[in-house]
């Protein structure tokens, strides 16, 4: 039988069970990474990568995702169907098996699936053990059938619910609030971040979502469609349009190299940051892997041979390195892989070793085509890999200054920082602080057992329009990084840190609550994004969250954090009220600063997160970058409260 007759026998004895799913109940978190927003939303992505499978397998081109009004799901495909049959081994149908198996699914079929998405085969059995209520209906075999679930378990077996000459799926699920307690409530932007990128990954695949819970000014759900003719090509535009690019053309190439899928996608902006972005069968391997090695093996390789035959690189002094030709850089490199092997901290990391060779070979040959079919595109190229090697050396020299000791310091920790005592890292925190003034008073609020003050002077360098020998000869944050104890990185990974001297696990930023205070705040954070990524996804990083108002009526004193708050405070006071509106941390005395932003009973954090990289990487370029136009948009449409400026 050839292999199109294997895959189009997807029936009842195609779903495998290869264990049981008593477990996930018990211990969710083994199954989705946690039972915070993260996992809430992640129980929406590995029911959408069963469509993506029938797409990538080349039986369905629409998906549609509805938050409903009691943000509860739907999702709904046109493929073929999960199999309803009755399954050989288990004794019931296997769409039953589908959903109460863990691990069971067409995915594990090499005749019905090659690649999939969905991490590790949890599928959507893990979707319905962690639900209140799941209904799935399936259009296949000329009818619609039905069955329910409640925490996993079926209501009835499965049955013809009715008629109807249409395929697919549809899945509707309630998260199960006793086990979501921190929420269930589902955020529009991260659900159409993924959608937006998964439209990008898989080209020609229509993707609607809609979000019943909102209306727009038409009186209309809020709705968008996302759907890619170009695939990366496109998505790379995307991401890159907040920056000044230095070739006008996408560079990109997809193809099959070692029986291994590979689709690549790249381009060169003026700026200094170099942002690369890596999937395995659709999901981002924020750690990267073997096949984020192959793109730059073949990257190097190719452009260093480029450059020294055209003579371009024979007066300079010194020689070129791999971090050269990767700044300003935007790439997207995506393979497909039969059998991913996952490793690293979160399992995002590709470990497969013939993926390297599979996309170096891939980059080489797309990137040698288009050096001499673009000369002129070729020799811009070449020019900023010169500077960016310039201002490498440069870079070293300001590196080697952060790394001395400075001689006003005490024990090499800048003159400014009042250190806590104890001395354990896992047990200390570091409040950054905006003005010497506020953090004066911090200093005299402070647990001076576990609690330091860093004060920083103003706002910090932009980072994001800054080369890297400017960023670490800035007085300010190489405080910052003498004060944490992080070593930078060596030439050869430039931004690597050695998060085993972290000196403070907690490192919070604590700024006014204004509009500059939240301008240095975004500084700050530009800065952690850019060059200490690990504080973030090691979830080191919060910022403090200082009251805006202080209510007093007679001995009563309350705080207020927002507008409603303050307005229903006045209303429990029974009016008559005076408030005190705080512009800064400096008009706090210590003992107000520590009862409301510092001491760890009553204080509120916000832990720093990343859900989406490359959404990250597109924000922070808008932000923080040249390009005005974009910015005033976002502000616009984010902003509740704001001043804009002209």
């Amino acid at each position: 039988m050839s292999e199109e007759a294997n895959k189009k026998q997807y029936s009842a004895d195609s779903i495998q069970a290869l264990e049981g799913m008593e477990h996930v109940r018990m211990r969710p978190s083994m199954y989705i990474g946690d039972v915070g927003v993260r996992g809430l939303h992640h129980l929406v992505y590995e029911v959408v990568d069963n469509s993506i499978d029938e797409a990538m397998a080349g039986y369905c081109d629409t998906i549609d995702v509805v938050i409903n009004e009691d943000n509860s799901i739907t999702t709904k495909d046109n493929g073929r169907g999960i199999p309803v049959g009755l399954h050989k081994k288990e004794g019931v149908s296997a769409l039953e098996v589908v959903m109460t198996k863990i691990g069971a699914g067409g995915k594990f079929d090499k005749d019905s699936y090659k690649v999939s998405g969905g991490l590790h085969g949890v599928g959507v059995s893990c979707v319905n053990a962690l639900s209140k209520h799941l209904k799935a209906t399936v259009y296949r075999e000329g009818k619609i059938w039905e069955q329910e679930y409640k925490r996993g378990k079926t209501l009835y077996p499965v049955k013809s619910v009715g008629d109807s000459n249409e395929t697919g799926t549809i899945v509707t699920f309630v998260p199960d609030d006793t086990i979501f307690t921190q929420t269930t409530e589902y955020s529009y932007e991260t659900l159409s971040n993924r959608m937006r990128e998964l439209a990008y990954l898989n080209k020609g695949i229509t993707i609607t979502l809609t979000d019943k819970r909102h209306k727009d000014d038409k009186g209309e759900f809020i709705s968008e469609t996302f759907h890619s003719e170009e695939g990366l090509k496109e998505f790379i535009k995307f991401l890159d349009g907040n920056r000044e690019p230095l070739i006008q053309s996408v560079i990109s190439m997809e193809g099959e190299k070692n029986g291994i899928p590979v689709e690549v996608a790249m381009v060169y902006n003026t700026g200094y940051t170099e942002n690369l972005h890596s999937y395995v069968n659709n999901i981002n391997t924020h750690e990267g892997g073997t096949h984020l090695s192959g793109f730059r093996r073949g990257l190097t390789t190719t452009l260093k041979k480029y450059a020294d035959n055209s003579g371009m690189l024979d007066k300079l002094k010194f020689e070129i390195s791999g971090d050269d030709f990767r700044e300003g850089l935007t790439a997207i490199v995506s393979v497909k892989v039969a059998e991913p092997q996952f490793e690293g901290q979160t399992k995002t990391k590709l470990g497969n070793r013939e993926v390297t060779s599979a996309v170096s070979q891939a980059v080489s040959e797309m990137l040698s085509d288009y050096l001499e079919e673009h000369p002129e595109d070729a020799k811009q190229i070449v020019e900023k890999v010169k500077l960016a090697a310039q201002a490498r050396h440069a870079a070293a020299k300001a590196r080697e200054l952060v790394q001395r000791k400075n001689p006003m310091s005490v024990g090499g920790l800048p003159g400014k920082l009042s250190d806590c005592s104890e001395q354990d890292p896992t047990k200390c925190e570091v409040f950054l602080v905006e003005g010497d003034s506020a953090g004066g008073t911090a200093k005299q609020g402070r647990d001076r057992n576990f609690q330091a003050i860093l004060p920083l002077r103003g706002k910090i360098l932009n980072v994001e329009k800054a080369m890297q020998h400017k960023v670490f000869e800035n007085e300010e944050i190489k405080n910052i990084y003498t004060a944490l104890g992080v070593t930078i990185g060596t030439e050869e990974d430039s931004k690597a840190l050695n998060l085993g001297k972290l000196r403070y696990h907690k490192v919070v930023i604590m700024c006014d609550a204004d509009v500059d205070g939240s301008h240095i705040e975004t500084l700050i954070l530009t800065f952690f994004f850019r060059y200490m990524r690990e504080l973030i996804e090691g979830g080191h990083v919060y910022i403090a969250t200082p009251p805006l108002y202080l209510v007093k009526k007679g001995a009563k004193r309350r705080y207020a954090w927002n507008d409603k708050e303050r307005d229903q405070i006045i209303e429990s006071m029974s009016g008559g009220a005076s408030i005190q509106r705080y512009k800064g941390l400096g008009e706090m005395n210590a003992e107000q600063l520590w009862d409301t932003t510092m001491n760890p009973e009553f204080r509120t954090l916000r832990q720093v997160t990343i859900d989406n990289a490359t959404e990250s990487d597109r924000i922070f370029s808008m932000l923080m970058g040249d390009e005005v136009p974009p910015r005033r948009e976002f502000i616009e449409k984010n902003a509740v409260y704001a001043n804009i400026d002209a």
